[in-house]
């Protein structure tokens, strides 16, 4: 027998609000996050505009831990991890002994630290590389931070490397453990800190925006980078009901697919069999879709291939399709992490969030990506989608709860 799975508790760190209630605050009054960049040092480029996180102090979340033992990264997903479980009511104590897991996604990992081990030994020798800086550089440390902070010693934590669709497979991956009953909660999202190495590579892409992020406009012009951590609690319907739990939404299904068609161009094919697997999977028919939460990166390639393949699967009335990338830049493995929260905070509350910065459609784009104010509206069934470098693609379908029935 399988479990329904649903959304407990949400956490957010994030460039326009931390934390669930300032990120929904955030996405209803279509709040931008983009400002000069000051976590590297941006000199030589152009222009340097990013959407990084401000007003974040590690040690009011980190307990067990000290944060100069956590890179940056780390430090967003901890502290997201403990935001999410104080949310979901869970008590941390209990949570110790219980059957779970700790899934995060992530495209860079600790690069930050990397490059300054790196660069430490091309200057001085590999002898003097900082011992602390090393020990917190793994990518791993992501989600062990996570369970070494929280004490859970009954977990598996791991650290999943499929660049921005990542929070969207770590979703999945928890989905997948609580429905089968291995385990009786997932600690689940993504997460990524600035780097100049990431923004050095998007940059001689030609792919990094001026200004400000256009998702689906005519005159967009790329991405914005971002930064921070969205970490979501997975529980059973049961066991929300049986403890009286605020359920934001049920994980309805997901579809992952791999094409390897290119380095870094989308394949519309291989996006529209990814949404269709996911809605396979959860049962749902195209037209029971009220929204779609997509990739939407803003870069020209990116946007026309991924509305092309909605319009393949929803036919020439797609349901409104927006991109939550406009007000946060692409904040890269945390990307669909925060995305899926943001879909689950729109069905509680009852609004669409904005693609903000819009002026004008590309006629190649034709999607309503509800432009630049939120609306209200009751959602039923949302999708949220992650695409990412290599053809890793990941699509998730959410849904409305209302006491032990799904809304149809």
């Amino acid at each position: 027998m399988t479990q329904r799975v649903v959304l407990t508790g949400l956490g957010v760190v994030s460039s326009i609000g931390i934390g669930a209630d300032r990120f929904a605050e955030g996405l209803r009054a279509g709040r931008s996050g983009a400002r000069p960049i000051t976590v590297f040092d941006p000199t030589g480029f152009e222009h340097s505009v990013g959407c990084e996180v401000v007003g974040f102090d590690p040690a009011e979340w980190l307990r067990a831990t000290d944060p100069a033992d956590l890179g940056r990264a780390s430090q967003f997903s901890v502290a997201a991890a403990r935001m999410a479980v104080r949310d979901s009511g869970l008590d941390e104590a209990a949570l110790a002994d219980m059957r779970g897991l700790v899934s995060v996604g992530t495209t860079d990992g600790e690069a930050v630290d990397l490059e300054a081990l790196l660069q430490t030994s091309l200057d001085r020798g590999p002898a003097e590389m900082d011992g602390r800086v090393a020990r917190r550089a793994p990518a791993t440390m992501l989600s062990l931070a996570i369970a070494r902070e929280l004490g859970l010693s009954n977990v598996s934590a791991y650290t999943i490397a499929t660049a921005c669709s990542a929070g969207n497979y770590a979703l999945g991956d928890g989905f997948d453990a609580v429905r089968s009953g291995e385990v009786e909660f997932a600690l689940v999202g993504g997460a990524d800190a600035m780097c100049r190495k990431t923004f050095a590579g998007f940059y001689r892409l030609g792919t990094i925006a001026p200004d400000v992020c256009r998702p689906f406009d005519a005159d967009r012009q790329g991405i914005l980078t971002g930064e921070g951590a969205g970490v979501l609690v997975l529980e059973s319907l049961d066991s929300a009901l049986a403890r009286g739990a605020r359920v934001y939404a049920e994980v309805l299904g997901y579809g992952l697919n791999c094409d390897a068609h290119h380095p870094v161009a989308p394949d519309q094919d291989s996006i529209e069999r990814c949404m269709r697997l996911a809605l396979d999977d959860a049962g749902v028919k195209p037209h029971e879709v009220d929204l779609i939460s997509a990739h939407g990166t803003g870069t020209q390639a990116n946007d026309v291939t991924e509305t092309r393949a909605i319009r393949e699967l929803y036919g020439d009335r797609p349901p409104r399709t927006i991109s939550v990338k406009s007000m946060l830049g692409h904040t890269m493995g945390a990307a669909s992490a925060l995305g899926a929260i943001a879909c689950a905070l729109a069905i509680t509350h009852g609004f669409i969030p904005p693609t903000i910065n819009h002026r004008s459609t590309d006629p190649e784009c034709e999607v309503d990506c509800v432009p630049n104010e939120s609306v209200a509206a009751d959602l039923r069934v949302v999708q949220n989608n992650g695409l990412a470098f290599g053809g890793n693609n990941a699509s998730v379908i959410l849904g409305k709860h209302t006491g032990t029935e799904l809304v149809p």
